[in-house]
């Protein structure tokens, strides 16, 4: 005798809601135990998290103490704290008042004037304009550090006159290298009377006076690079002109002939040598 499928199937599935009401029944349970777990879970830490904070405060509060006396840690503290200042400003410092900006700013020029795009690339034109600042700046440096750094690493000195001995040398410097003109432009603006002479002037105008003349200088000597690659390039533009070429770019015949010019005249070697020399004139 064959088993009604419809009848079958209804049995089976009134056989099965129970169950499955019961496993709900017994899944709820279990998941509010796990949800009361979990607040319970994480209470506890943040409870313990306040409370330490809680009592951190006071402590931190009551333990602080600043002692500007003489000769303590305190002071080796704020040296650190100068020391550390003048480092990340050295970039800055850098630029300002050093013979680096005339000299990035002609190999920038350089790089223009021969076509050749991003060769050599910024990373070896500012390392090399780097070592050439500080072949320059050695003795300036060795002498700020003589009479300002070493005295005040010994305790000799304050911070204060530490700064004004070792600015002095750098002063030096941009004085010997700025031009009158430009110093009278910033004395102006500043409206200050004339002082008896370039030596009574601050920082303040000496330094961006001396950048303007940095960057006049540079483009003085820019302007002479240029002329000769100049000529190079009216010259071969000229001849593609005469022989029908012009749909042939001319930099693609200049190019080659400039960089074989600047080799031959032995141009790096040129060019910085009369870099480093326009400083020690």
């Amino acid at each position: 005798m064959r088993a009604d499928p419809g009848a079958w199937s209804a049995s089976t599935v009134q056989e099965r809601r129970p169950a499955a009401a019961g496993s709900r029944q017994v899944a709820k349970p279990q998941l509010e135990d796990q949800v009361g777990w979990a607040n319970g879970a994480w209470r506890l830490p943040l409870g313990i998290l306040c409370a330490s904070l809680a009592g951190a405060v006071p402590a931190v509060a009551q333990s602080v103490t600043l002692d500007l006396g003489a000769g303590g840690a305190s002071e080796r503290a704020l040296q650190l704290v100068a020391l550390i200042t003048v480092l990340s400003l050295a970039p800055s410092v850098l630029v300002v008042v050093t013979c680096y900006t005339r000299i990035v700013v002609v190999f920038s020029i350089l790089r223009s004037a021969l076509s050749t795009q991003a060769t050599p690339p910024n990373a070896v034109l500012v390392v090399l304009a780097l070592f050439l600042t500080a072949f320059v700046m050695a003795p300036t440096g060795r002498e700020a550090y003589r009479a300002g750094i070493e005295p005040l690493l010994a305790g000799e000195i304050t911070q204060g006159q530490a700064f004004e001995r070792a600015s002095a040398p750098f002063k030096t410097f941009m004085l010997k290298n700025v031009r009158e003109k430009d110093l009278k432009v910033f004395i102006d603006v500043a409206k200050m009377p004339t002082p008896a002479g370039p030596e009574q002037l601050g920082l303040e105008i000496v330094t961006p006076a001396f950048m303007i003349s940095e960057l006049n200088r540079a483009f003085e000597i820019g302007f002479l690079l240029f002329v000769p690659f100049m000529i190079i390039d009216l010259t071969v533009a000229s001849v593609l002109m005469a022989l029908g070429m012009m749909m042939m770019p001319p930099s693609t015949v200049a190019l080659p002939l400039k960089l074989i010019f600047f080799v031959l005249v032995d141009g790096w070697a040129l060019l910085t040598g009369s870099l480093v020399q326009s400083y020690m004139g």
